[in-house]
């Protein structure tokens, strides 16, 4: 709750911390708190996945012998609380867009949509470990055919800054691309998008078919690094259409995408159709939380024994 509320006033503050230290600290603090928070998560189920039974194992964890890290995630949680609380006297307003309205695709005003570029505003500071663990992923998937790499997050902790860094140090790459989408995840737009931002010229084909079959042939054989900013659909069928084109490229062609919606970041359901139904229940549960879901993905990631799956969906951790 306390996160949704933050959620919603992050617009607000990303645009006033440019003429307000207060604002400033106020989200560089509340990304500290998410960050510690996401840790604390990875611990718990980390013990969870070598206890092998999350259900018999939670209850567990609230004994005196786990007493400090159940301190530690109560002090986060204030921490969370306390910023959220100081929201109204820094002035910070709820977007009229929010996560919800973004989520289900809905239409905006025009005003309310900020495109974002390539270039960097200045230093990155404290993130050496994001950004050398995001090289050190690009760097291993050299060999692969393609590789798509999500940066998963709520609104303000920093995944398109992160994005803008890998882009402006990514080397030895034949082609490059900025790929703004934020509003709605249109197929046929997004590749023209695309097509637009490799070529740096305008493209005037109309149907889909001749925009991916154009998109293609500029890939074939070529090495890429593409950046997707700030995805928010969730629809693998029009994913799975878009990324066709994209198979073409050469070995360590790289899609990087900065994203709040779930199914960039969970687990393949490697065409298993039940595990693909329980997936997309365990995420409407997680009700638009995308902390939540990436937790989950984790712990179910690499696991094809659907009744791992649904002990997690059944679990009373939902209550």
């Amino acid at each position: 709750i306390s996160l949704h509320a933050a959620e919603a006033v992050l617009d607000d503050a990303e645009y006033k911390q440019l003429g307000d230290d207060r604002v400033r600290d106020w989200l560089n603090c509340l990304r500290e708190a998410v960050y510690d928070a996401d840790d604390l998560l990875d611990a718990v189920l980390t013990k969870a996945a070598i206890q092998k039974e999350v259900r018999s194992w939670l209850p567990s964890f609230f004994l005196n012998r786990h007493r400090k890290m159940v301190d530690n995630m109560e002090e986060v949680v204030e921490r969370i609380e306390f910023l959220v609380s100081q929201k109204d006297i820094l002035g910070l307003q709820r977007s009229t867009n929010d996560l919800k309205t973004k989520d289900n695709n809905l239409s905006s005003s025009s005003s309310s949509w900020r495109e974002t570029t390539c270039l960097m505003e200045g230093k990155i500071y404290g993130r050496e470990d994001d950004q050398q663990a995001l090289i050190k992923i690009i760097h291993d998937r050299s060999e692969s055919q393609l590789s798509v790499i999500p940066i998963v997050g709520m609104g303000g902790v920093g995944k398109t800054t992160l994005a803008k860094w890998a882009y402006s140090v990514a080397e030895g790459f034949d082609l490059k691309a900025w790929v703004c989408i934020s509003e709605t995840f249109d197929v046929a737009d997004i590749t023209k998008k695309t097509i637009e931002e490799i070529t740096t010229d305008s493209c005037s084909l109309g149907s889909l078919n001749l925009l991916q079959n154009e998109l293609q042939k500029i890939l074939s054989g070529k090495k890429f690094f593409i950046v997707l900013d700030d995805v928010w659909s969730d629809d693998a069928d029009k994913w799975k259409q878009f990324i066709t084109p994209f198979h073409c490229g050469a070995k360590g062609s790289t899609i990087l995408i900065t994203t709040v919606a779930a199914n960039a970041c969970f687990p393949e359901s490697n065409g298993n159709p039940i595990l693909e139904e329980i997936g997309r229940k365990i995420v409407k549960k997680c009700k638009g939380l995308p902390l939540a879901v990436e937790t989950l993905g984790r712990l179910l990631q690499g696991e094809d024994d659907a009744e791992e799956w649904n002990a997690v969906l059944r679990s009373d951790i939902w209550e």
